[in-house]
């Protein structure tokens, strides 16, 4: 019983959050009513919470009070009046037990989500700003992390529990980065505290954080969300998957042992000779340099001469990154290891086990799909005492462990049986990471996502404005600005004209700049080609801080965006482009020809343009296309080179004319 218990905890990604809160004895508060919390500015505050029925609950906050009753399910809401910037303040709430929130403040809540990039910390671009990280002391700065959990049944009465942290070297390391680099933006310039309240999570498509409402009239969704509710069709689902596992177990896959670790001297030993290993380029991947279709652990090492100068104190070894887990040694000691290929790796390296001379590091590498291996253009090297010993070139590799490829579609009945991952579900987020947050007020909204549903961009460009809508609608808060990040630039550059899924994303995210109130910050040149977590994230919170000068604090002077495609009109043999957002005027980013323009004739067979800047239109044209219909501007998945700007820096969306004319 629970096993099948434990089987339908997975289906649907329950990660344990209150999804009812009944009866209490004392007065309980949401976890972002909590102590360094950062309140709304010049709104009304909703405060709320629990207590047992009937129980009258009074709150003091900033010389106001307010009272309420709870109501038969345990709930009670009571509203404080608006307020100006400041702080720090208490809030006392009295109920059969009272509670002292302490260190309270003022300012802008900005309500952030999305999938990785949206979460990845200011830790890990630590050492692409390390003085952004030593001088971050803004203590009128907050963030809230909210930890992951999903649920397609319900929506959840609370977050799962989180704490308000301040700005400070130690501190900051858990914000989102592109989040931080925001909130200091406007910090800096308005002085007004800034709290963010981060609910994202890597690798989640955006129907998950969108409500049951939310899709009214999307037919495909709204008949999901009815079977994720109906109890009876998810225990079925459940008990089908169980019997097609265990169905499935007795077919078991026999895997040969790790040489490495098998052999009569592991392979990490310092001692140990690499007799028949060959060699290897480091970084790559091993697929390229001679292992054909392998899924296993292969061994990498390398012998290095270190200097007395670099022995005596701990040091660091950089191995970039790689795909897919990993364990470090240095001399054979393990320095460190990382279970999957994103997180950089970066390894302390005690003091005192380098050594004067030969010195040895063995990087143990399994990766069970796709080209495992070092990714290029990383940082591979090993720091002591400020001096640097570049690790690529040339090392030796020698094959562990070979692992079988698991074959699921040998049981029928586990192919046939619906997987349901809740945190990439219609509401699967919503109902646990925003829903348990509308009462709490904001100043507006940052989206950063979009890589997850980039084989879906029609689909998206549906997607976006409903979110869009339904967040609005939810916090009741009118046309808050929605601020967003259209997916930057990644993957291999493409110097033919070609069609790009993240192109096609791209053009979704910027048409749903027609709801209104809303900005978009480009990104196209803040990627990194090999990396899905670009660690530039001071571009994106810069820009991101622009859009909200002139949406959300009504500066019409200040240039919020790039230049943004309106409109064509086609001249004989050229095209003339128009745009809006042209700032100081158009001009070229880097002072070359622009680039990265193609144009077509009525068979959309896409030809490189040239393309010039007349005033404040772009003209194109090519002579292989007398009779052009059709432009686009940096389509590829990573358009390197497109350099169409405006004078203040601020680069264009990419876009093509195709699109509803």
């Amino acid at each position: 019983m629970n096993f099948k218990l434990r089987c339908l905890r997975g289906l649907i990604s329950l990660t344990l959050v209150f999804s009812a809160i009944t009866a209490f004895a004392d007065v309980k508060l949401p976890q972002l009513v909590s102590n360094h919390m950062v309140l709304q500015r010049d709104v009304k505050l909703k405060i709320w919470g629990w207590a047992s029925p009937g129980e009258k609950v009074t709150v003091l906050f900033n010389s106001k009070k307010a009272k309420a009753t709870t109501t038969a399910d345990g709930k009670w809401m009571l509203t404080l009046p608006a307020m100006r910037a400041g702080g720090p303040y208490a809030m006392t709430i009295k109920g059969n037990n009272t509670i002292t929130v302490n260190d309270i403040l003022i300012g802008d809540v900005w309500f952030c989500s999305g999938q990785s990039n949206m979460v990845l910390p200011m830790e890990r671009v630590k050492e692409k700003y390390p003085d952004e990280i030593a001088n971050a002391d803004f203590p009128q700065i907050r963030n809230i992390f909210i930890p992951t959990a999903s649920d397609v049944t319900g929506v959840h009465q609370d977050l799962p529990p989180g704490n308000w942290t301040v700005a400070s070297p130690k501190g900051v390391l858990g914000f989102g980065a592109a989040s931080y680099f925001f909130a200091k933006a406007i910090y800096l310039k308005y002085h007004i505290p800034i709290g963010i309240i981060n609910s994202s999570v890597g690798g989640t498509p955006i129907e998950a954080w969108i409500s049951a409402e939310g899709y009214a009239g999307m037919t495909k969704f709204e008949d999901q969300i009815k079977k994720f509710r109906d109890t009876a069709y998810m225990n079925s689902l459940a008990r089908q998957r169980i019997a097609a596992r265990s169905n499935f177990a007795g077919a078991k896959m026999v895997t040969e042992p790790d040489k490495g670790l098998s052999g009569p001297q592991k392979w990490n030993d310092p001692a140990y000779q690499p007799v028949g290993w060959h060699k290897f380029w480091m970084p790559g991947y091993w697929a390229d340099q001679g292992v054909k279709d392998l899924n296993g652990t292969v061994y990498f090492r390398k012998e290095i001469d270190v200097p007395a100068s670099m022995t005596g104190g701990s040091a660091k070894l950089f191995m970039g990154r790689i795909v897919d887990a990993d364990s470090a040694f240095v001399n054979g000691q393990f320095v460190g290891n990382i279970t999957y290929q994103y997180p950089p790796r970066r390894y302390n390296v005690p003091a005192g086990l380098l050594k004067p001379g030969k010195n040895i590091i063995v990087v143990k590498v399994t990766n069970t799909a796709g080209k495992g291996g070092f990714v290029p253009d990383k940082n591979y090297s090993l720091l002591a005492n400020g001096e640097i010993i570049d690790l690529r070139g040339d090392w030796l590799y020698k094959v562990g462990q070979v692992q079988p490829k698991i074959n699921f579609s040998r049981s029928a009945n586990a192919a046939s049986v619906p997987m349901i991952s809740a945190q990439d579900s219609p509401t699967g987020l919503y109902n646990t990471m925003v829903a348990p947050a509308i009462n709490y007020a904001v100043k507006g909204f940052i989206w950063y996502q979009g890589e997850a549903n980039s084989g879906r961009s029609r689909e998206y460009a549906q997607l976006l404005p409903a979110l869009i809508t339904d967040w609005r609608t939810k916090w009741q808060q009118g046309d808050l600005p929605f601020l967003y990040v259209q997916l930057p630039n990644f993957m291999e550059v493409n110097y033919s004209p070609s069609e790009s899924g993240w192109a096609e994303l791209r053009e979704s995210q910027l048409k749903a700049l027609s709801v209104p109130n809303t900005a978009m910050a480009v990104a196209i040149d803040a990627g990194e080609w090999n990396d899905i977590h670009p660690l530039n994230k001071k571009t994106v919170g810069d820009r991101l801080s622009l859009a909200a000068e002139h949406l959300a604090y009504g500066d019409n002077h200040v240039v919020y965006s790039g230049p943004v495609y309106q409109s064509f009109k086609i001249d004989g043999n050229k095209i003339i482009l128009s745009f809006s957002n042209t700032g100081g005027g158009l001009v070229s980013k880097d002072g070359n020809d622009l680039y990265y323009f193609a144009i077509a004739g009525a068979d959309k067979n896409y030809v490189w343009a040239k393309a010039t800047i007349e005033g404040d239109k772009v003209i194109v044209r090519s002579d292989a296309i007398p009779n052009p219909q059709y432009v686009r501007y940096a389509w590829a998945d990573n358009p390197e080179g497109a350099n169409l700007a405006n004078k203040e820096g601020l680069p264009a969306s990419p876009f093509e004319t195709d699109i509803n004319q």
